[in-house]
Formats: structure tokens, sequence, C-alpha cells
């Protein structure tokens, strides 16, 4: 039986995902980081960068999107370590293409609704249930789930519609898991990055230099991975531990609106 706690995280092996398994590591979590891949370079050196941190690493090959296969992640996990204490629910991907609106594709659409909001939903589903049976065997037992979501839950792109309906499904389904399991003794908080520098938007570098140099990101700078990942492990520390429901906006300011 394990006595570290246990943290889960989605999406792992780079950016975002990278910086909040190596920022729980720092703060005393075993990691168990999941990535469609386990032979990517970035989940190499993630588990070197775990490690070197005194903390397990045990790298987990999902599609998060594969709803039937969660169950079988989640025993291996419970398996080895006899306990799960956080989950950051962040994997997901941008449309293949950026297309107008009224030229978005259902492939596209299903593609980006299954991986970036019905199996984060199904996968905190499935922990949600292991974590409030582990809530009655662990007397010192402080369960947290994280999701990652998007300024692009409030903020509209017509060029990437069903990556802002992805991510406002997982805004709501952070305040619909918040207030069932506010009961359950589990907390449920929302990090909601702005244009942060990763995989995901070295495509259009260029376009968002120009327009972070021209003001819409008040602190006038590109957030970085880190960012996140410091004020994950701010919840990870029981900093907010009388603020379930809340969302960390982490944007630079992006969240003021101003005339």
């Amino acid at each position: 039986m394990n006595n570290k706690p246990v943290a889960v995280i989605t999406g792992a092996s780079r950016g975002i995902g990278k910086s909040v398994a190596i920022s729980l590591a720092s703060e005393g979590f075993d990691i168990a980081a999941i990535a469609r891949s386990l032979d990517s370079e970035g989940m190499k050196i993630l588990g070197k960068e775990v490690e070197k941190r005194g903390a397990e690493f045990f790298p987990i090959g999902l599609d998060i999107s594969c709803t039937s296969c969660h169950k079988e992640v989640v025993s291996n996990i419970l398996e080895r370590y006899g306990r799960i204490d956080f989950l950051v629910n962040n994997a997901g991907v941008a449309p293949l293409q950026r297309n107008d609106l009224l030229e978005m594709t259902e492939e596209s659409y299903d593609r980006v609704m299954n991986i970036n909001l019905k199996g984060p939903v199904f996968f905190a589903q499935k922990i949600a249930k292991e974590m409030i049976w582990l809530g009655q065997k662990f007397s010192d037992y402080n369960p947290v789930i994280v999701f990652v979501t998007s300024v692009s839950a409030t903020l509209s792109s017509t060029n990437r519609t069903e990556y802002c309906v992805s991510k406002a499904g997982l805004s709501m389904a952070s305040t619909v898991f918040s207030d069932r399991l506010s009961k359950e003794g589990i907390k449920v908080f929302e990090v909601r990055p702005g244009i942060i520098r990763t995989d995901m938007t070295v495509k259009v570098k260029d376009k968002y230099d120009k327009m972070i140099n021209e003001g819409l990101v008040p602190q006038k700078r590109w957030g970085l991975p880190e960012d996140i990942g410091k004020a994950v492990a701010s919840i990870a520390r029981g900093d907010w531990d009388f603020s379930t429901g809340m969302v960390f906006e982490i944007s630079g300011g992006l969240n003021i609106h101003k005339l």
C-alpha cells in the first residue's frame, strides 16, 4: 500500500500536462502519467524529471476518448498504488484544420468532442467513484479533481468552433462535478489557460505574437506551461481548500473586460 499521495495526469507527455506532472512531483505526489503514446520522447524526459524529484513515475498509454478503456487503466493505477488522490483532466486536441464555422465537418466535431469532452467527463466519473470509496478507507484523504479547460470556453473563435464548444462543455462539467461531489468530500476546480506556448499553438505563433504585441494580453507575454503547473501546485498544497467550484483563469488578464 502506497503512503504517498498519487496524482493522475492525462495528456502528460508535453506542454501543460508535462509541467503539471513535474510540479505535482515537486509537491510530493507519485505520478501516474497518461498519454496516447508511451514511446514519445516527451514521456521519457518526463519520467526522468519526475524521478529526479524523488517521485515514482508510472507511464500509461491511453487515448482518453476510449471510454471502454478507462476501467482497466484506473484498476491498474489502484493495483499499483492502492489510491488516487489527485486527477488532472488535461488531455485535449485542437481541430486538425481551422475551418470557418460554416465549413466545420461532423468528423472534426466528433473527434474534438470525444477527446476534449466525452473522454474527460467519463474518466472523471470513474475516478470520482473510486475516490468516494477511498475516502471511507483513509482518514487523512483529501481528494481533488482538476479540469483543464481554456479561455475558449467563453471566447469565440469562429474558425475552431468545435474546440470552443468542447471547452465550454468541460467548464460546465467542472461546475456540475464540484456541485455533486462536494458532499462526498471531493473538491473540484477548473483551471482555464489563456494563450500558452505549447505544441498546439506553434502553428499560430506569428499571429499571436502580433496580437500580444498589440495589447491583446494585458501582461504582454505568452503564457508558459509552467504558469499552469504553478496554479495546480497551489491547489495541491491545499491553498484553496474552501473554494471548490473555483475557476482559475491563467491568462495574463484576458478576462479583463474594458472599453
